[in-house]
């Protein structure tokens, strides 16, 4: 077996520009769900791996705060380019892994290429603010620093964009970066590291620590680590908030959702109905801005419902990189059992089952983690279906007489990341958009992920922390701003006394 073999076989920390061993000698299986068999083992991180990270990571910083803007833009540009040629055999890595179609996971690398587009304009983004004489003889001017080591953890579902929220931007502002992916997914990002030093990253600019709770508590609790970007569950998200909080760190913490979906009976039906089965089952609803609900208002309903199932059974599952493919599997033989485990719930709790995805089989790949496509009718907020994120492909049916009943469903939910409309009435998509309590809201738009330069994040218990992901929020979290007051007196200038200065 040769090295690269060996490697693929065995995925390593990555630190200090180069592949590392976990210290720790624990490791944890990588499964193919098309089939339900290990693949790969990948090395777990401990306490001593997190702290040999950071210490890269710090001896790294200095240079890497005071290159030049154009370089750590041009480190980007080549990044890019790589990302672009790279960009299918990183979506068969993210499909091997994760078990979403190839169509799908090139979509998903795209959308992380994007960012790193947008963290090719570095030069211009950090630009400060300047005035000039705020007083007499005296000029103000803002900069944005560098804030230090910073670190991501990030979800099994997107090993390769939700990364790439987080590290190209914090990078071209000067940081050095630390990513814990998750330990299901790791094959994606150790191949971008590759891609960051052929790029021309200096070693150490960039660190992996695969692992579980041991390595996360790691990065929460070292000092070296000043900030911390999170995406995963919400109990997750608020342990890391509070956690961060508690140690002086800056976070933002990206929690989970329950998304909802309003069709008004002026909608055009069959479009609502093909955008919802996209939104609600692809990557077989393992998103977090994954339509799982809809609220179906007056007429609208019945017809509604009937095209969703109709589309719902006609959906084509298998493994991901067959071709044809509209959904794979679940990631894990225990999420699918755990999926399962609602649809049960809800029949037990008087919802209407209009499909059902239990015991779904792939010919040929009986040991894979596959479930096929549910809908439920006639759902109230009080079901177990409704209240939780269930994070698979069971789509479920609230109805609601009028727009006013649906806003109000939707803003009593205590997730709010995303949230659409399907209307053909501009005043009623002003009205919802104007009053919807949601940090992201589509229009017609089932997943209204916002592009890379405009910033990704949610309301309520779907964030913890002030600022979103990417964009110039992005920028934000990652630099700190410093202020500067200038003064270059004369000779007959008078020194300042020891009252308060003014600004005259």
């Amino acid at each position: 077996m040769n090295k690269r073999a060996e490697i693929a076989a065995s995925i390593p920390l990555w630190i200090d520009g180069k592949p590392t061993p976990a210290t720790s000698k624990r490791t944890g299986p990588v499964y193919n769900p098309a089939t339900g068999q290990v693949i790969r083992q990948v090395g777990m991180a401990n306490a001593a791996d997190v702290d040999m990270a950071v210490k890269a990571a710090q001896a790294a910083f200095p240079a890497w705060r005071d290159a030049s803007i154009l370089r750590r833009a041009r480190v980007m540009q080549r990044f890019l380019a790589l990302l672009q040629e790279n960009h299918k055999a990183l979506a068969r890595l993210v499909t091997e892994e994760h078990g979403k179609t190839l169509p799908d996971a090139m979509g998903s690398v795209q959308r992380g290429i994007e960012v790193v587009e947008f963290a090719c304009g570095v030069p211009h983004l950090l630009k400060g603010e300047y005035s000039e004489n705020v007083g007499t003889g005296v000029d103000t001017h803002t900069v944005r620093q560098a804030v230090g080591v910073c670190a991501g953890i990030t979800p099994f579902n997107f090993p390769a964009m939700v990364p790439m929220w987080m590290f190209p931007v914090s990078i071209a502002c000067g940081n050095t970066f630390i990513l814990k992916v998750s330990e299901k997914v790791p094959s994606a990002v150790m191949r971008m590291a590759e891609l960051l030093k052929d790029a021309g990253l200096p070693d150490g600019v960039f660190n992996i620590v695969h692992g579980d709770k041991e390595a996360v508590d790691a990065i929460l609790d070292h000092p070296g680590i000043a900030a911390v970007s999170f995406v995963g569950s919400t109990p997750i998200a608020k342990h890391i908030y509070a956690t961060c909080a508690k140690n002086g760190k800056r976070v933002q913490a990206l929690g989970g959702a329950k998304n909802h979906a309003v069709v008004l009976p002026d909608a055009d039906i069959e479009f609502a109905a093909d955008a919802l089965i996209g939104a609600g089952y692809g990557s077989a609803g393992e998103r977090c801005m994954a339509i799982s609900a809809v609220v179906a208002v007056g007429a609208a309903a019945d017809p509604l419902v009937a095209l969703l199932e109709k589309k719902a059974k006609a959906i084509k599952i298998g493994p991901g990189e067959a071709d044809g493919m509209d959904m794979g599997p679940l990631i894990t033989r225990e999420h699918r059992d755990k999926v399962a485990g609602y649809i049960d719930a809800g029949i037990k709790e008087g919802a209407k089952l209009v499909v059902d995805g239990r015991g779904y089989k792939v010919a040929g790949r009986d040991e894979g983690f596959f479930l096929g496509t549910t809908l439920f009718d006639n759902v109230t907020p009080k079901m177990k279906v409704y209240q939780d994120e269930i994070f698979g492909p069971v789509l479920i049916v609230l109805r609601a007489d009028t727009l006013e009943e649906a806003i109000a469903m939707v803003n009593a939910n205590p997730y709010a990341n995303g949230t659409a409309i399907f209307t053909e009435s501009g005043g009623a998509a002003r009205r919802f958009e104007n009053e919807i309590q949601v940090g992201m809201v589509g229009i017609n738009v089932p997943i209204p992920v916002p592009v890379a330069f405009y910033s990704f994040g949610g309301w309520k218990n779907s964030l913890f922390g002030d600022l979103h992901v990417h964009g110039i929020e992005g920028i934000k979290f990652y630099t700190r701003t410093k202020v500067v007051t200038t003064r270059w007196p004369h000779q007959d200038t008078p020194a300042p006394g020891f009252h308060m200065p003014t600004l005259g």
